[in-house]
């Protein structure tokens, strides 16, 4: 069989079981039963599985330097994004179990193609919070981080941001903007994942949450539904 033969007929045979299936759906009903997987069961505070106590309280003094506490929200130390950040680290994020990692690693590749790294996040955290815990030691008369002003925090902060201040064993510019963007996770994320207590992120935002659909409000475009958001673990409270 000619290529050009074995190409078309492959391209009549996907598109003819598209159609199959489409049908399927269209005249049997929807695919897939309500409910019908489990969501991942919820992170409960208690025991910290990964960050060691001098560890926690560093976390959560950046959690809170990071997102701050204001008149629109709670800041990201009540809001739980250490407790997420420590599962998240001690799971499969942690382990670097979906990201490629065994090279060649170009420390610096093209913007367009994102870091890369031969260590793992879990790893890469325990270089960063030491490194950051000892330039504040240093810089300070032998303060920790955590024993610093808010002002000096965010000033170093700035300037491990900046590249100003390099962190030793550890690309502190990278560290800082994962660091950033593993806090954001925690305060977005459903609270089945350890952050956003009381859904405060999704209540700021007017973020409906995990609702199955919006059927009975679809009409009532430009009001104010005051609707309440909905987390995954509705599922477990109800079971």
């Amino acid at each position: 069989m000619k290529r050009r033969h074995f190409l078309t007929s492959m391209a009549v045979l996907l598109f003819s079981t598209a159609l199959k299936v489409k049908a399927k759906i269209f005249s049997g009903g929807m695919p897939w039963i309500i409910h019908s997987v489990r969501p991942p069961k919820p992170v409960v505070a208690g025991e910290w599985t990964f960050f060691t106590p001098e560890e926690v309280s560093l976390v959560e003094t950046l959690a809170d330097r990071i997102i701050p506490a204001d008149e629109l929200s709670i800041g990201g130390k009540e809001a739980g994004c250490a407790v997420f950040l420590d599962r998240q680290l001690s799971g499969d994020y942690g382990k670097a179990v979906t990201t490629y990692r065994l090279g060649p690693v170009i420390q610096d590749g093209l913007p367009q193609a994102g870091p890369q790294y031969k260590d793992t996040p879990a790893e890469r955290y325990k270089l960063g919070l030491t490194a950051l815990n000892n330039i504040a030691k240093s810089r300070n008369g032998g303060k920790t981080f955590v024993q610093l002003t808010g002002e000096q925090q965010d000033d170093l902060l700035r300037r491990v941001e900046s590249g100003e201040i390099p962190l030793e064993g550890v690309n502190g510019q990278l560290f800082f903007n994962m660091l950033v963007q593993n806090m954001r996770e925690g305060f977005f994320s459903d609270p089945l994942y350890g952050g956003n207590k009381d859904m405060a992120s999704w209540k700021m935002l007017g973020f409906p949450g995990a609702r199955y659909d919006f059927r009975d409000v679809i009409d009532r475009r430009g009001e104010d539904l005051h609707i309440e958001p909905v987390s995954m673990l509705s599922q477990y409270e109800k079971s």
